[in-house]
Formats: structure tokens, C-alpha cells, sequence
């Protein structure tokens, strides 16, 4: 059978987070220690384990399929490789920073200078559109030290909570773009492998959405259940069922998690109990 090649990270956080979504999806893989190509028991799928920077090129070259990517990846060597699906983990900015003691407050101020990264394309990219000069260093890995050993004024690296910045006396001065985890597909695919990859994405989108939701109980009196379904958004309309209680019914909803702090003050308020949150698994819509 023809098997749809994907590639992920080899290791590290985004490794851990791509398995973890290819298993939440039904994808089961059985790869030993150092192994970099394993197959899925259960669907027509390989897993190619790679560098994340040689990702983009593999890609383009059709010799993977698809990829899960972080999407500044894509931007600095993708050469507009299309994604599909943000996957909204592993997120970070591309951010320049300075030293804490630098007078700069923008990329303006470090017009002329001295710039240190490993994303040069990017770099170069935001420079033009600003209409802006600067010397760029190109390093790979490291680029934090770069102001302290007089190399550079200012660098241009991935920001995840900022806590390496920190440790190195650094401060974030400007954001270039933001990014997260990205489905990428090759210009390269066939039509047979374009449509394993569709099935995948449907699932992706399936535990996506139920990541992002809660399923909420609740008991309510029957004289407030209209304000209290008023209070609650859901896929349609909330499932409402008598209580073995005379006056009193169950009301079940799914609305997003993000939501539910806002609402429960007023659940309370309108008179509704014995609230429970349940996390979904899945959400096929």
C-alpha cells in the first residue's frame, strides 16, 4: 500500500508534542532507540525523524510528503512551502533583543549595527520591508552569548517564555513575527498520498477542537433554565433533561474552555448546581 511520509523534529519539545498528537489521532508507532524511519501499525503512514532545519528542503524535494513544522521554520527556508493546519502548540516568537543596559528600544535604533541570528532570510525580510540597514552574523545555536562577547549589538532568535533572555542579560525590543506548530504538505505530493493526508488532518482537526473545548452539567430550576441556556454557547443548543426532581432539570453543553470562567459566576447567579467540567477527547463536528 502507499504510505504517506511525514517528517517530524528528531528530538525535543516539538518531537514530543508531534508524537503526541499523531497518537491522540489513532497513529500508533513503533520506533526502537536512534531509528529514523518507523511505520504505523494501524495506517498507511511513515514517520521520518530529521533535523528540523533540513525539513524544509526535504519538503521541497517531495521526499517527504508532509511535515510538522514550526512555522518560522517554514518562513526562514520553506520557500513558500504551504501548511494546512496550525496545530496551535510549540508556540514562540522571532524576537530581537539587546542587552538590558543598550539604549536601543526598536530594530530602528540598530539601523548600521550588528545583528546576531540564526534566521537570516527572516531578518533580512523584515529589514527591507522597514526600509532598514544592519550587519547580520549568522550563527547556528548560541545566539544569546553573542552581545556579551562584543559580536553583535543586538540578536534575532526564537522567544519562548523569555527566561533565556533573561539569563543572559538580554531584553526583547521588537517582535518579527509569531508562530506555532504548522501541518506542512510538499508541492510535491501525489494524489493518492493528498488524500491519506486529508484523513489525517480531519482527525487532527477532531482532537484540535476538543482540546479546545469542555463538556459542561449542570443542574438548573426550571423557572430560570431559560437565562441560564441564554448564558450558554454551544455547538447548536444545550441538551436539556428532566430531573427525577420535580422542577429541576439537567442541562448538557460544550463550549470553549476559554469561556467558562467568564460564565460561571453568572450559572451561579441564575441559580445552577452541581456544575461539572468534563475535558473531551475528541470532537467530530
Amino acid at each position: 500500500m502507499n504510505k504517506l511520509r511525514i517528517a517530524v523534529q528528531k528530538s525535543g519539545r516539538l518531537n514530543e508534542d508531534s508524537m503526541r498528537i499523531l497518537k491522540d489521532i489513532g497513529i500508533s508507532i513503533d520506533n526502537g532507540k536512534d531509528q529514523l524511519k518507523a511505520a504505523a501499525r494501524d495506517f498507511p503512514v511513515e514517520v521520518f525523524y530529521l533535523r528540523n532545519g533540513d525539513i524544509p528542503q526535504y519538503l521541497q524535494d517531495g521526499v517527504v510528503d508532509a511535515a510538522i513544522i514550526g512555522e518560522n521554520v517554514l518562513i526562514e527556508k520553506g520557500n513558500n512551502i504551504e501548511f494546512v493546519e496550525r496545530l496551535g502548540f510549540s508556540k514562540c516568537k522571532v524576537s530581537i533583543a539587546v542587552p538590558k543596559e543598550s539604549k536601543a528600544s526598536s530594530l530602528k535604533d540598530l539601523a548600521c549595527k550588528r545583528i546576531a541570528t540564526s534566521y537570516p532570510e527572516t531578518v533580512k525580510k523584515f529589514l527591507t520591508a522597514q526600509n532598514i540597514e544592519a550587519n547580520l552574523h549568522i550563527i547556528n545555536g548560541s545566539v544569546e552569548i553573542a552581545p556579551n562577547i562584543g559580536l553583535a549589538d543586538g540578536i534575532c532568535d526564537i522567544v519562548s517564555s523569555g527566561s533565556t533572555l533573561f539569563k543572559n542579560g538580554l531584553k526583547e525590543i521588537e517582535v518579527l513575527l509569531k508562530s506555532e506548530a504548522v501541518l506542512a504538505v510538499s508541492p510535491e505530493i501525489s494524489a493518492e498520498r493528498k488524500a491519506i493526508l486529508e484523513k489525517i488532518q480531519f482527525r487532527i482537526q477532531s482532537v484540535l477542537k476538543g482540546r479546545q473545548s469542555k463538556y459542561i452539567l449542570l443542574n438548573a430550576p426550571n423557572e430560570k433554565l431559560d437565562a441560564i441556556l441564554a448564558l450558554l454557547p454551544g455547538m447548536r443548543s444545550p441538551t436539556v433533561l428532566p430531573l427525577a426532581e420535580n422542577g429541576w432539570s439537567s442541562v448538557h453543553t460544550v463550549i470553549s474552555k476559554n469561556q467558562f470562567w467568564e460564565i460561571i459566576d453568572e450559572l451561579k447567579a441564575n441559580g445552577a448546581e452541581g456544575i461539572l467540567v468534563c475535558p473531551i477527547e475528541k470532537m467530530v463536528l
